[in-house]
């Protein structure tokens, strides 16, 4: 197979699909890697680095799509490089369709078979392509919330851990998964007071075994989650529906009961955000602020540590990758229920229910499709 990867034309997005290692790891197995030019310099990888390892070089994007039979990225294509998918092509990277009305149409068009990072599951239903970068983000939040809080930034002014004499910042974090529990450990490392919330009884308890009442664990009953966002100083969106677009648990209303210039951090903006009034920023131009409310919405965020982000997305990614290539996406799929999962689209129809529910979309069942 020749396995392509473009250098990502995202705005602020350093990272890359495909580490060196990754691209000699695919040699050695027989096959044949094709890498932009200058595609994991934002990482730190330059091309010397791919040629080392056996993978060509090449000068366009338009080369890479043109070639490969399976283009390896991080971040969902953009518009010019959607039209440049083709029938029978395989694209495997994070797509976040949900949210994404577009992008789904002109995959769908495309006739290619595009398979979701964020949507493979292991053989205990959890999301391993999703959990590195769920890992990066959930422990950046708290840094760029903290940020964020700084008056010079609209924030209140608050030191995360405060002074002798000076009580520390509250930080409310909703959800208790995989972001949730990194930027509990983060935000309470520096000595703020942190309220984790979630509607599972079973993760909270398994949160305060581990962590021995480290930060504060509460149900997220609406009663509560009000109560504790109106206190908070910041609040962190960490809930995640695989493939769906995420609930909306912060209303527009509610920012009104909320003390002035308090930092909302959206983590689930990929999904099309957890509050009401969240819109994807860019690392460039980050925050905004809404009724007296900063909100950071970066939707890449594992991008501003582009190095540890694609060293740490790469690990997860390379052996789903070589058994895509060695085996062919088919029959991997057939062996693999969890790697069917990633499946989201195939020939022209949509394969996963979530996005199919989100936008109103026919779906096929993946099953079906890869027997097509």
């Amino acid at each position: 197979m020749l396995i392509g990867c473009p250098k990502e034309i995202k705005p602020q997005e350093f990272r890359v699909g495909l580490t060196p290692a990754a691209a000699g790891e695919a040699i050695a197995h027989g096959h044949e890697v094709i890498v932009e030019t200058g595609a994991g310099e934002g990482s730190g990888f330059n091309d010397d680095a791919y040629r080392a390892l056996g993978a060509g070089v090449v000068d366009t994007a338009e080369e890479v799509f043109a070639r490969a039979d399976m283009v390896v990225k991080v971040k969902e294509p953009q518009a010019v490089e959607r039209k440049q998918l083709r029938e029978g092509q395989v694209l495997f990277t994070y797509l976040h369709l949900a949210p994404d009305p577009d992008q789904t149409r002109d995959l769908l068009a495309s006739g290619a078979t595009a398979i979701a990072y964020e949507t493979v599951t292991d053989r205990d239903g959890r999301l391993p392509l999703l959990a590195p970068m769920s890992e990066v983000a959930g422990k950046l939040a708290p840094q760029v919330g903290a940020w964020t809080l700084q008056k010079a930034n609209g924030g209140r002014g608050v030191l995360m851990g405060g002074v002798p004499g000076v009580s520390p910042a509250k930080v409310v974090v909703i959800g208790g998964g995989v972001v949730g529990t990194q930027a509990a450990r983060v935000a309470s490392g520096m000595g703020a007071d942190v309220t984790v919330l979630d509607m599972s009884l079973t993760r909270l308890r398994q949160l305060d075994d581990m962590f021995r009442g480290e930060f504060n664990t509460a149900y997220a009953s609406q009663a509560r989650t009000a109560e504790l966002v109106a206190e908070a100083d910041m609040v962190i969106g960490a809930v995640l529906i695989p493939g769906a677009a995420a609930p909306k648990l912060i209303s527009r209303a509610q920012l009104s009961e909320m003390k002035p210039g308090a930092a909302l951090v959206d983590v689930a903006i990929d999904q099309g955000g957890c509050f009401e009034t969240s819109k994807a920023t860019t690392h460039q131009d980050p925050i905004y602020e809404v009724d007296g409310i900063m909100h950071y919405c970066v939707a890449n965020m594992p991008g501003a540590v582009a190095r540890t982000s694609t060293i740490a997305l790469g690990n997860a990614t390379l052996p789903y990758m070589m058994r895509l290539a060695d085996q062919g996406w088919r029959a991997a799929m057939e062996a693999d229920e969890g790697l069917l999962g990633g499946l989201n689209v195939h020939a022209g129809q949509l394969t996963n229910y979530a996005v199919g529910r989100a936008l109103e979309i026919d779906v096929v069942s993946p099953t079906l499709a890869i027997r097509g």
